[in-house]
């Protein structure tokens, strides 16, 4: 097996969580499998004469909480010196992520393989991505019109509204045609009706968990994790105090996989996150999907290492 020189950017690696870091999972991997690994955060990245610099250093990760990593001196070196790149810096979408996937497109001409690739998480709005996937998906509008909205809530009684740009479920409301504070909502998150955001009829199997399904290269993972709402929440997500249950995949959910999984695969797309409830997608999660490591600590599988085998058995096409 080629020893690749994998580089992660990533979030400062000192403020990640111990023990459920996906990306941390991901880079024990790597060096379980003697491939060298570099580090740097999107501020790092810059061009020089139209080329890619990287200010990396040489990490080291351990299974140690107390000292699970080691940085060696900051060195500038061309992209180019990389034969992969992991894009794994966390939401927000802001401008700073997009400029670094800009920056991240140049390495990508030098050949580098950059997962994942970095056009389609521009293109790939991770709530009007899954869109595109209208037939497997709650009924579901995007406007910035209280008008088209209110519509909605009309026809549909029970209704999630929440911004295309959110994350962890910040920002999620649940609106019925019998609230009294609909008008105030919607002023809010349009921001007076300047700015567009999604509306789904709810979903009540919420209650059973808001599934997370992995695909890594292109295949689903059998098993998801179900994030269940604490009592009287509405969002499942773990940053607002959901409960993580993993458990196998279900026919329906399988089946949904299966049919996005391609198109994900086109895209270049290779470590997605599907959120499904009750059956249907609600958000196809691009940027650093997580859930890696609950799902193995209950399971036992080994998805940070199923997915750099994936990368190690298709690099010679990049």
């Amino acid at each position: 097996m080629k020893r690749l020189n994998f580089l992660i950017v990533m979030d400062d690696i000192a403020t990640i969580n111990y023990h459920k870091d996906s990306t941390l999972a991901m880079m024990w991997a790597i060096a379980k499998r003697g491939h060298q690994l570099s580090y740097c955060q999107i501020q790092d990245l810059w061009l020089d004469e139209g080329r890619l610099q990287v200010d990396a250093q040489a990490l080291s990760v351990y299974q140690d909480p107390e000292h699970f990593y080691e940085l060696g001196d900051i060195t500038s070196v061309p992209s180019s010196q990389f034969d992969v790149i992991l894009m794994r810096k966390d939401p927000p979408f802001d401008m700073k992520f997009l400029y670094a996937l800009h920056l991240l497109d140049y390495a990508k001409r030098e050949g580098v393989w950059v997962v994942n690739d970095p056009q389609s998480v521009k293109d790939c709005n991770e709530k009007l991505f899954a869109t595109q996937f209208s037939h497997l998906m709650s009924p579901t509008i995007v406007s910035n019109k209280q008008s088209h909205i209110r519509s909605f809530i009309a026809k549909h009684k029970d209704v999630i509204v929440k911004p295309l740009d959110g994350m962890g479920g910040m920002g999620i409301f649940r609106l019925t045609d019998t609230g009294h504070n609909i008008g105030a909502t919607l002023e809010m998150l349009t921001e007076l009706g300047s700015l567009p955001v999604m509306a789904q009829k709810y979903i009540p199997a919420i209650k059973e968990g808001d599934k997370r399904v992995l695909i890594v290269g292109g295949k689903p993972v059998d098993y998801c994790l179900a994030r269940i709402p604490s009592e009287g929440e509405t969002r499942g997500n773990l940053a607002a105090g959901g409960r993580g249950v993993a458990m196998p995949l279900s026919q329906a959910e399988r089946a949904v996989a299966e049919a996005v999984a391609p198109i994900l695969l086109e895209k270049g797309l290779y470590f997605v996150g599907l959120d499904i409830i009750g059956g249907l997608i609600t958000e196809i999660n691009v940027t650093s999907p997580t859930c890696i490591r609950q799902i193995d600590e209950q399971c036992g599988t080994d998805i940070a290492t199923d997915f750099i085998a994936f990368i190690e058995h298709n690099i010679d096409k990049y």
